[in-house]
């Protein structure tokens, strides 16, 4: 008897690779000399995960892991081809891109904080001022500035953004 389609199953999947691919993409890049065998690397990965996919529990540590064994998988089977990283160094990349992204989604995490933290004027102006599409002497003239003056606010929200986001991460590493 055929076994019946989980879509609850299907649908926590698909939610945790939309939220890691890129990383898993940008994990196995690290390993990879090429994009185009990282792309088909990654495939391959998919693959495993839905076939061996059972919880959400610790997901994105999971996914790296499948990634890591696929790619030194893929270099193996490439050994001979002297463009091929050993699996000494691949691991080594991977080691240093694994501690990048913990790295990076502190620091993430700790600026939304710091975001936060900023009056409600500066916060929109900042985020006004990244918005793709953005030009500094259009958003001048709607905050009635110069562009100069958008420019040294800028700088000095950068600047205690900076300062605020240093001393979370020095709390997280104390702590």
């Amino acid at each position: 008897m055929p076994q019946s389609f989980d879509t609850a199953k299907h649908d926590r999947f698909l939610r945790l690779v939309a939220e890691h691919q890129a990383a898993l993409h940008n994990f196995i890049r690290s390993m990879l000399p090429n994009r185009e065998e990282a792309s088909e690397v990654l495939q391959d990965v998919m693959v495993v995960l839905w076939q061996k996919f059972d919880s959400a529990e610790d997901f994105k540590k999971w996914a790296f892991g499948v990634a890591r064994l696929e790619t030194l998988k893929f270099l193996q089977s490439r050994a001979r081809d002297r463009h091929v990283f050993d699996d000494e160094l691949a691991n080594r990349l991977a080691d240093d891109m694994v501690s990048m992204e913990q790295r990076h989604f502190s620091q993430r995490e700790a600026l939304g904080g710091c975001l936060q933290k900023l009056g409600d004027a500066q916060r929109e102006l900042t985020l006004e001022a990244y918005t793709k599409g953005v030009r500094m002497n259009e958003l001048a003239a709607r905050h009635g500035k110069t562009p100069m003056a958008i420019y040294k606010l800028l700088h000095r929200v950068r600047q205690t953004l900076l300062d605020c986001v240093r001393r979370q991460i020095a709390r997280e590493e104390t702590a």
